[in-house]
């Protein structure tokens, strides 16, 4: 594992890492065909909107609450096209195009779209990126620093944060005081929180770094985990930076700052 922002590397022989055989599925490229018409599936268009996942657009039309020219509809597998008014909820929506944008957080702001509590949001630092409603996959605590990424592709957003997708998070973590190798060995073995059983994917130490600064990999979701897995043993995170979120790493960003993703960086996500 390798923190960009720092180009320091984890111990080669104090980390343990699981290996994944990549998936294979055997197919042939097959062409796509044409669809001259934009004509899609409603769900689809409701997940192009940003709303939601094509699931959960699933069960938002069996309800009633989309329309089509005006007409409720709670059939499934309707198709509409480009030009059809679909309304969720009385909202009329726009088949808005894909976007998909990295950001490089800062410490002291809330990943929420709206919080008329807070003094700054990450929305503050990306509302100029574009005309498309994008929203934050997953979150990051107040104080904590380093990778989002926002989109309004519904499906994506779904798939990278539900718990059965093991979605690869790098940390890197600065503590106060030094970090014992046994306590390495059982964050790497697992230990028991109060909501279940945790382990590292992988952890070391920050070579040519003291003790206290750690690099640990992680796909747990789980609300403070990683702060709290240092928690455990009585130590306190001073500083906790996201180094790397599905692939993607904070090469060539700058804190506070954001870019688009590339194509193949898009195709990569879609493919996970």
């Amino acid at each position: 594992m390798k923190t960009e922002e720092s180009d320091k590397n984890f111990s080669a022989t104090e980390k343990k890492k699981v290996y994944r055989k990549p998936k294979t599925t055997g197919l042939k490229n097959i062409p796509k065909k044409s669809n001259p018409t934009g004509e899609m599936r409603l769900n689809r268009f409701i997940a192009n909107a940003g709303v939601c996942s094509r699931r959960e657009a699933d069960t938002y039309i069996v309800a009633g609450m989309v329309t089509v020219n005006g007409k409720i509809v709670t059939e499934l597998g309707v198709k509409v096209l480009p030009t059809d008014e679909i309304r969720f909820d009385g909202t009329k929506l726009n088949a808005e195009k894909k976007v998909y944008l990295l950001l490089n957080k800062p410490k002291d702001f809330v990943t929420t779209t709206d919080d008329p509590h807070a003094d700054k949001i990450v929305m503050d630092l990306i509302k100029d990126a574009c005309t498309e409603r994008i929203y934050p996959v997953g979150r990051l605590d107040r104080n904590t620093t380093g990778l989002l990424l926002f989109t309004n592709d519904g499906d994506l957003s779904k798939r990278l944060t539900h718990p059965s997708h093991t979605m690869k998070k790098v940390y890197q973590v600065s503590l106060d005081i030094p970090v014992t190798m046994d306590h390495m060995q059982q964050i790497a073995d697992g230990i028991e929180l109060e909501d279940g059983r945790i382990n590292a994917d992988a952890i070391s130490y920050i070579s040519n770094e003291e003790k206290n600064e750690v690099g640990i990999e992680i796909h747990s979701g789980r609300n403070r985990i990683v702060r709290r897995i240092f928690e455990h043993f009585g130590y306190r995170v001073k500083k906790l930076d996201r180094v790397m979120f599905a692939g993607l790493t904070k090469k060539n960003l700058p804190r506070g700052k954001y870019r688009f993703l590339t194509e193949k960086e898009i195709q990569f996500l879609k493919m996970l």
